[in-house]
């Protein structure tokens, strides 16, 4: 009977299976959510295996070739040589670096990354950070896990805003599986990469970020994962201490982005045909930084862990201080010199072409400040701060100010010091940095140039959407041009001609553009027939309400239109007339995106 059954049961799951699956693009988002932190769980786990193997490699005492200091000192140059040679030679030297380039990929290319990113971050970043480069993994990542979500959702079933989810799904996973941290992967996706959220995007990003995390728990060794453990509870006595710990990250946040602004012009002026010289100066600079510091090798979370332990002799070990970790006030200062240091470092890194990202380092930073912070408290006022608490929270403050992105700071932070004790002075500093920073500048450093050139607009709907049109496509060109010598009588010719009431004056042969005639203010003059032929078009026109540029964005073509209270506004080239383009054109092309972002 059982057997008999068997059959039909069988049909009967199959059919159902085959309902579920077709029921609507729904569960196909939520099983390619899971599919997506799979992939890029997997990838954030081979990353970071890479990284430790690779370092591993290098370092450790028993089967090294090399001295420390040989380390130090030569292998951040290596591997930032062997991460351009392979940008170079693999990638032809197209390679965008950073969370900005997946913003970039949302506002100009319909969330559409290439399929190269879904490899080619891992490897160099691996390369890079393995060999010593003082930058972080999570960036990489994020591009990495991305691109997975970007390349699934390039399937005819899914249109932008469903790809623009996937790819949101990707990097949350990547993020989780570093740091076996899901909410703080969700909120990341939420806070940097989505525009509009709604409750229903929570789910596929939670999926993916849950997904993602157990890859990294299933898989990864404790060692690797970055953890605190038997941290000390929260006590609200000190809680104005860590207000003042909040107001000190957002100082060293500012700085963060300054020096990393700086360091970047000045490679920047090596320009590209000078990049091997970028390398070598750039290398030499990152491991005279590195035999300085030690700690400054590679992520850094390993010194973070002996940092929030207290564990000063693992600190001062392959460094040139040994004798003197003893002593408290070279103990401060030697905490805090790394703290300003590391943020060189890092900018070195990633400036003369190293791959990796501002995350991990800002951590970094944060977990030293709040070192520094908490143990020259102790030692002027005489308190009992708990250091190690502040330590870890000093970590969401830089985190917060860096990356402007408070929510991930808080939710990184007690998740991986497994659990919510601290929630509270994780909240004080992370949202005091953020007040801090966000009040000097709206716009964290990684994205702020491109925000200013109206590039890349993520949080802002309507100027995400402006931005994706392409001024060229809207360009009118079938307007009469008039040279300024053509009489009045010849313009009258020209209108009756033509529907249109505006017209260029430009110079013949130049085509400089000189003005625009409306035929609204012609009026007065082309009722008296005597002037036909003595009024010239020089003596009429006038100059238009603004001048629209062709590097111009879109967004700042409708400032001008906003501006001026003008319909239509002519477009030039170096002076040279173009066309028009007006505000219809706009309109209509605006809801015909807005139709196709919402079309299969």
């Amino acid at each position: 009977m059982a057997a008999d059954s068997l059959p039909s049961s069988w049909q009967k799951f199959r059919r159902s299976s085959n309902t579920w699956l077709q029921s609507g693009h729904t569960r196909k988002l939520y099983l390619f959510s899971i599919l997506i932190g799979l992939t890029a769980g997997g990838a954030a786990v081979i990353l970071k295996t890479l990284v430790h193997s690779i370092r591993r490699l290098l370092v450790a005492n028993n089967y090294s070739i090399f001295s420390q200091y040989q380390i130090y000192i030569n292998f951040p140059l290596i591997g930032i040589l062997l991460t351009v040679l392979f940008i170079r030679i693999f990638l032809k030297g197209k390679f965008d670096r950073g969370v900005a380039s997946v913003l970039k990929a949302i506002s100009q290319k319909s969330a559409r990354l290439e399929q190269h990113k879904m490899f080619s971050h891992v490897i160099t970043s691996a390369i890079t950070v393995g060999f010593g480069g003082s930058a972080g993994l999570e960036s990489p990542i994020v591009v990495t896990g991305s691109a997975i979500g970007s390349n699934y959702g390039k399937l005819p079933a899914f249109n932008y805003q469903e790809r623009l989810v996937l790819l949101a799904c990707g990097a949350a996973a990547g993020i989780a599986a570093v740091f076996n941290a899901p909410i703080a992967g969700m909120l990341f996706a939420v806070e940097v990469l989505l525009t509009d959220v709604t409750i229903a995007t929570f789910i596929p990003l939670i999926l993916a970020s849950v997904t993602g995390a157990l890859c990294s728990k299933i898989i990864l060794s404790e060692e690797i994962l970055f953890n605190f453990r038997s941290l000390q509870p929260f006590n609200y006595r000190f809680l104005l201490f860590y207000l003042g710990l909040g107001l000190l990250s957002g100082v060293v946040s500012l700085y963060y982005a300054y020096v990393t602004l700086k360091v970047e012009k000045l490679f920047h002026r090596f320009g590209a045909n000078r990049q091997l010289v970028k390398v070598f100066v750039g290398g030499l600079v990152l491991g005279a930084l590195i035999f300085i510091f030690p700690p400054l090798f590679g992520e850094g979370y390993e010194s973070i862990k002996n940092l929030s332990g207290g564990n000063m002799a693992a600190l001062f070990q392959h460094t040139l201080y040994q004798h003197l970790q003893d002593q408290e006030i070279f103990i401060l200062l030697f905490i805090g010199a790394i703290a300003l240091v590391k943020v060189i470092a890092t900018s070195v890194t990633l400036a003369s072409g190293g791959n990796g990202g501002n995350f991990a380092p800002s951590l970094f930073v944060g977990a030293y400040v709040g070192f520094f912070f908490s143990r020259l408290v102790n030692l002027t006022l005489h308190t009992r701060l708990p250091e190690d608490n502040f330590t870890v929270v000093g970590m969401a403050g830089i985190l917060s100010g860096v990356m402007y992105a408070p929510l991930t700071a808080v939710f990184l932070i007690a998740e991986i010091t497994q659990g919510y004790d601290l929630i509270i002075p994780l909240m004080v500093v992370s949202v005091t940095s953020y007040a801090i920073v966000h009040r000097v500048e709206l716009f964290p450093m990684d994205t702020r140039e491109l925000v200013r050139k109206g590039e890349i607009q993520t949080h802002n709907r309507d100027q995400h959407i402006l931005q994706a049109l392409q001024l060229r496509q809207l360009l009118e060109t079938n307007f009469q041009a008039i040279a300024p010598n053509a009489t009045l009588r010849e313009i009258v010719e020209i209108i009756t001609r033509t529907k249109r009431n505006i017209f260029p004056v430009v110079q013949p042969g130049s085509q400089e553009l000189l003005g625009v005639l409306m035929v609204d203010d012609l009026k007065e003059v082309l009722f008296q027939p005597e002037l036909y032929d003595t009024l010239l078009a020089g003596q009429l026109l006038q100059d238009p309400p603004a001048l629209v540029q062709t590097h111009d964005s879109m967004p700042a073509i409708m400032r001008k239109f906003d501006d001026t209270k003008a319909w239509i506004l002519p477009v030039v080239e170096n002076n040279r007339f173009l066309g028009f383009i007006s505000k219809t054109n706009i309109f209509s092309a605006y809801r015909s995106h807005l139709t196709k972002l919402s079309e299969k």
